[in-house]
């Protein structure tokens, strides 16, 4: 007869309600929204003992004497029972907590919230608590195993999981589940239990079956199911025996089977069809106690007798059976059983699923072999690893099949392996999204803007929204496709959505800053190859497939490049020119994941930064952010809250900056991050209370967390003051790399930044002299500037400390030795470059004047001798105040107007290379005129000089370098038309002095009267103002017929190369001297040679000693005016 189902009583408000035993079955306890639990001796109860324990109560758990429940106010309490006195706090939430059960031996209790954690806590001492971290949604139910060895917990993500307590690490997880966002919107509440006793099968609800789990194998063994069930199961629970299983759904039907026999042993239906939300077994296994969403109690009685003719005739059947085919034991093959029992031929496979408790029932059973129907009524006479062999309703067993399959059970041995447990790998995500089954979640949050995505009944949409208005007005777009990722810049919007198997994934882009009326494309990926991340560069994008690929778009469509991956992309960033992928390098652990970064460098100097290193994490964690600061330099973020900047100055290495944890009010808060700044020092996080996600509505506010690096005894003066200063060093290497990538940067904050870091040493450096620490000051000292260093030893001084001043001073004269060695080699490299410019037409100097490139290719000879008087250019004459401005200016605005110049420190060198340490290697290179031409245009230009700044409006420095290189090449062309013009303009010189046209012609005109007048004087000349030689120049004139004697083909510029080569070979000490040498010789005659000058400066007829006669001011105009007047006398007579 089936079982009597009882009239309902009303115990609760509406809302959700759960339902207990007591350890005796005396008593049945409820609890409901109301924020009561009542206490009921039987249904009949018309006065049930009530306590209340706050606004709601979610769910209950009795054991030993203690009630637990799960509070409203975010906290699981302890109360005594029955007395019902409050026993205090076992642990807190952020947010509810939705389910909470005790452990089988009563030592603890594991509690499910909404916040995506579990606790296990042990009862006897609370602050012993283990929490597991894991799913990406609100926790629905938790149950433990009952040897305390595993916990099974739901989920709102979809998926049910198996964690290993001991450990705090996911053994298992299977996605059975309809995701949802919250309890509230979940089909079903899952709660899931272990099998009594032995655990050795989890009973799961799933839609409209509950399926079973064998334990260690984590095998999905058989489900149950009825047809009588129409709506999706919502709880489960075994009876004390193990044997038989209750389900209740949501639309109030109730059923139980033998899980045995697979069979449906009653059936009952809710009195009025509403959900059943909790679901209990009388100890003794004759009631069923049951609650509703309605708040109302309900009992099923009388299934002790159904359920005991069920299993009598079943036994009874089978008994016949066996009797019947006891004879056929002794057939055939089988005549070595005679001696032995018949069930000791299938202990062997049932001992390998039996715990040791059952084996004591079965030692029992092989003790009276000839009482058949004791063996066949015990309990373990068909056990799970029977039924999963194939034992059907009609008790037929395949003897064979059970053997084969039960081998490898019994072989595997898993619970004996000791060693390490793999861990999971992390599934691919894009940075700055919230999870994929969230109805409304964020697709990106990044600097730029943010990109919403909506997919519920009413909408299927996203929306893009920008910081910067001005960068784009807001869109709206329909997900027709239904994209999952997407990422956004200040170019273009990027989506992709999954493939199926009749559409393709697809790579869709919009890029709306596009000055053409097609803004958008959209490229299909090969078959079964899906989208996994993707990102937006400067002017190109990125996209990692299943396929274990990259692929490289350009903004317009375009593909380019496409390389492998060593493993599955986990997460894909990009900024400007840079690209970061982090993959799986292989398995990883003991919860610990084993994470691979690249970083390429594209542009014009493509190359790899990172070759996949391993990427630090903390332990047992996974990768939560992946970006660039909004300087460039890459960062993460794991998911226990540790951010790790790369440290480019230290062989890019990753450096932890902030511990975002150390800021969480609560255990369970976290911080979303959504952007780094280094300049100013800024963590832009989003603060997620009780969750690891923000909500989409309303916006979320905010944050900004301040960088600290780990060091330790952060709490003293010199703790702080280190972690200030390397803090600093570390967040300015961006300085360094914008620089070498030709990026525009604050000079001034650079400045700045290296001013406050030289404080700070200082700070350090007192500090340590008032802890008499000398040692440290010099280790201090070391990281100073040299300026800083004296300030250093005047400290030291004044504080009377002899012996470290003495230290610091010879630290001070080691930093001047290198920084004049420095110089030097400068120096060295310098004269090299100047050498090596000289002999080839294309110099850095004239890629500023496009127009005359194709003549100055044409006549080398002419070129080399011009090269040759530049650099002959006399050091004393830089002392004069009337030339030293303009020749400076002369040489170096005319490359800070070059901005299609490929490096942008290059007009240093160049303005070195042709001003300061250049001799004239070609003078006997066979040009006939070389001396006296060269001397002939230092000359007029200094004369030049002098006259342009005697003007009111200097001429533009371009030109005047222009003139002077295009002057010994355009000669030799037209001689005599040049010379006319050149005398025309020549005459209004001084009026138009700022116009280059007018300057060009008046110093060739110069050129050609000094080379013609006196040759002789002017060679005379271009030895005497010559600059002071280099130790490398005086080498090389001493070497220069012992290098042609050894290589005679070698050409003016390989001859430098070869001298260069040498000279540094030679050693330090010999190279010392000669550059000594070379200083010396022309120390001297600095006088002399100013002297010589401004004689010949004013003409050949006047004596030497007029130069001393007069003002200054008057001696350098009438300087001026003779010369201008003579050549232009000269101009018009020589035509």
């Amino acid at each position: 007869m089936p079982a009597e189902r009882k009239p309902m009583r009303y115990g609760h408000t509406e809302g959700h309600t759960d339902v207990c035993f007591d350890d005796t079955g005396k008593y049945i306890v409820t609890c409901g929204s109301d924020g009561d639990v009542r206490i009921w001796e039987s249904l009949d109860d018309d006065d049930p003992k009530s306590i209340n324990v706050g606004e709601k109560a979610y769910s209950i758990a009795l054991k030993d004497g203690r009630l637990v429940t799960a509070v409203s106010n975010n906290t699981v309490q302890i109360h005594t029972f029955p007395d019902g006195a409050p026993d205090g706090i076992l642990t807190r939430f952020t947010t509810n907590t939705n389910h909470v059960v005790f452990s089988e031996s009563g030592t603890h209790v594991a509690a499910g919230s909404s916040d995506f954690m579990v606790k296990v806590i042990e009862v006897s001492d609370s602050s012993q608590q283990k929490t597991l971290r894991g799913h990406d949604a609100p926790v629905l139910s938790v149950a433990i195993d009952p040897k305390d060895v595993y916990l099974a917990s739901s989920s709102c993500d979809g998926s049910v999981a198996v964690w290993k307590i001991s450990e705090q690490t996911q053994v298992i997880s299977w996605n059975v589940l309809q995701k949802s966002s919250d309890v509230s919107n979940a089909k079903s509440i899952c709660r899931l239990t272990w099998q009594p006793s032995n655990g050795k099968l989890l009973a799961i609800p799933v839609d409209k079956t509950v399926q079973l789990y064998e334990r260690d194998s984590w095998n999905n063994v058989f489900n149950l199911s009825d047809d009588f069930i129409t709506q999706p199961v919502n709880v489960v629970s075994w009876s004390s025996c193990g044997k038989f299983l209750a389900a209740g759904s949501v639309g109030g039907f109730m059923t139980v089977w033998n899980v045995e026999t697979k069979e449906c042993l009653e059936r009952a239906k809710h009195e009025k069809g509403y959900t059943v939300c909790g679901l209990v077994w009388h100890p003794s296994g004759r009631q069923i106690a049951y609650t509703d969403t309605e708040g109302c109690l309900g009992l099923l009685d009388g299934l002790s007798s159904g359920l005991a003719k069920t299993s009598t005739t079943a036994a009874a059947a089978d008994a016949g059976k066996e009797v019947k085919d006891y004879d056929d034991l002794f057939d055939g093959d089988d005549d070595g059983l005679l001696e032995e029992d018949p069930s000791e031929t299938r202990s062997p496979p049932k001992r390998s699923l039996l715990d040791d408790e059952d084996e004591d029932d079965l030692m029992h059973s092989l003790s009276r072999p000839r009482k058949r129907g004791a063996i066949l009524d015990d309990d373990n006479s068909m056990d799970v690893g029977s039924l999963k062999l194939g034992v059907g309703k009609d008790g037929e067993d395949d003897d064979s099949a059970s053997l084969v399959h039960l081998a490898p059970v019994s072989s595997a041995l898993r619970p004996d392996y000791e060693g390490p447990l793999p861990t999971p790998r992390q599934k691919p995500f894009q940075t700055g999204s919230t999870p994929v089954h969230l109805m409304h979640r964020f697709l990106v949050w990044n600097s730029v803007g943010i990109v919403r995505c909506y997919n519920d009944e009413q909408d299927n949409a996203i929306d893009v929204e920008f910081h910067d208005a001005s960068v784009h007005h807001a869109m709206h777009l329909i997900n027709s496709l239904g994209h999952t990722l997407a990422d956004l810049s200040q170019e273009a919007v990027l989506l992709a959505c999954e493939g199926t198997d009749e559409i393709a994934s697809k790579l869709q882009c919009l890029h709306f800053s596009s000055w053409d009326t097609n803004k958008e494309w959209m490229v299909d990926m090969p078959k079964e190859e899906d989208v996994q991340a993707l990102c937006l560069g400067q002017g190109w994008a990125a996209a990692a497939t299943s396929a274990l690929l990259v692929r490289i778009f350009s903004m317009g469509g375009v593909q380019r490049e496409i390389f492998s991956l060593p493993g599955p992309v986990v997460c894909m960033s990009a900024h400007g020119e840079q690209l970061m992928i982090v993959y799986h390098r292989d398995t990883g652990f003991d919860g610990d994941q084993s994470l691979g970064v690249q970083l390429l460098q594209f542009g014009k100097s493509r190359q790899q930064i990172l070759h996949g290193d391993p990427l630090p994490l903390s332990k047992k964690s996974h990768l939560a952010w992946l970006g660039f600061s909004a300087e460039g330099t890459p960062c993460y973020v794991d998911s226990e809250g540790m951010v790790y900047m790369l440290n480019r100055s230290l062989g890019n290495t990753w450096t932890p900056v902030c511990n975002t944890r150390e800021h969480c009010k609560g255990k369970s808060d976290h911080y979303w991050v959504v952007g780094i700044h280094e300049n100013p020092q800024q963590l832009r996080c989003i603060p997620c209370k009780g969750a690891q996600f923000p909500p989409t509505l309303p916006r979320p506010a905010i944050a900004i967390l301040p960088f600290q690096l780990p060091y330790c005894q952060i709490t003293t003066e010199k703790g702080q003051m280190e972690e200030q200063f390397w803090r600093s060093v570390l967040f300015h290497n961006h300085f360094g790399f914008l620089a070498a990538s030709g990026y525009d940067f604050d000079e001034a904050g650079k400045s700045l930044v290296q001013k406050e870091q030289q404080e700070l040493l200082m700070k350090m450096f007192a500090l340590s002299c008032k802890l008499e620490r000398e040692f440290r000051c010099v280790e201090l000292a070391e990281l100073m500037t040299q300026s800083v260093v004296t300030l250093a030893i005047r400290y030291a001084s004044r504080s009377k400390r002899m012996a470290l001043g003495q230290r610091l001073n010879e630290l001070a004269m080691e930093k001047a030795a290198e920084i004049t060695a420095q110089q030097q080699e400068e120096e060295e490299q310098e004269d090299f470059r100047s050498h090596l410019n000289a002999g080839y037409s294309r110099t850095d100097s004239e890629w500023s004047q496009p127009r005359a490139r194709n003549q100055m290719q044409q006549p080398l000879p002419h070129e080399e001798v011009h090269a040759g008087a530049e650099e002959e250019t006399p050091e004393c004459e830089m002392m004069e105040a009337d030339e030293v401005p303009e020749t400076k200016k002369q040489r170096l605005n005319p490359f800070g107007k070059a901005t299609n110049s490929p490096e942008k420190p290059a007009p240093k060198p160049v303005l070195m290379a042709t001003k300061e340490g250049r001799v004239n290697p070609f003078k006997d290179a066979g040009v006939v005129k070389s001396p006296g031409f060269t001397a002939g245009q230092l000359r007029t230009a200094n004369i030049l000089d002098s006259m342009a700044k005697s003007t009111k409006k200097p001429s533009a420095p371009g030109g005047q370098v222009a003139s002077k290189q295009k002057s010994p090449v355009l000669k030799p062309l037209l001689p005599k038309q040049r010379t006319k013009t050149q005398a025309t303009l020549f005459q209004t010189g001084p009026k138009t002095a700022s116009k280059k046209t007018e300057e060009k012609p008046s110093k060739e005109e110069k050129e050609s009267r000094v080379q013609s007048e006196n040759p002789v004087h002017a060679a005379a000349e271009n030895t005497e103002n010559r600059k002071p030689k280099t130790g490398f120049q005086l080498w090389l004139e001493e070497n220069r017929k012992g290098i042609l004697a050894d290589q005679p083909d070698l050409d003016e510029a390989e001859i430098i190369k070869e001298g260069m080569g040498r000279f540094r070979a030679l050693s330090a000490k010999d190279r010392l001297s000669l550059t000594e040498k070379a200083k010396g010789g022309a120390v001297g005659d600095c006088a002399e040679m100013k002297k010589r000058k401004r004689v010949e400066g004013e003409g050949l007829e006047v004596p030497v000693n007029e130069t001393a006669e007069g003002d200054a001011n008057s001696s350098k105009k009438k300087k001026q005016l003779d010369t201008f007047s003579k050549l232009s006398e000269f101009a018009f007579s020589k035509d």
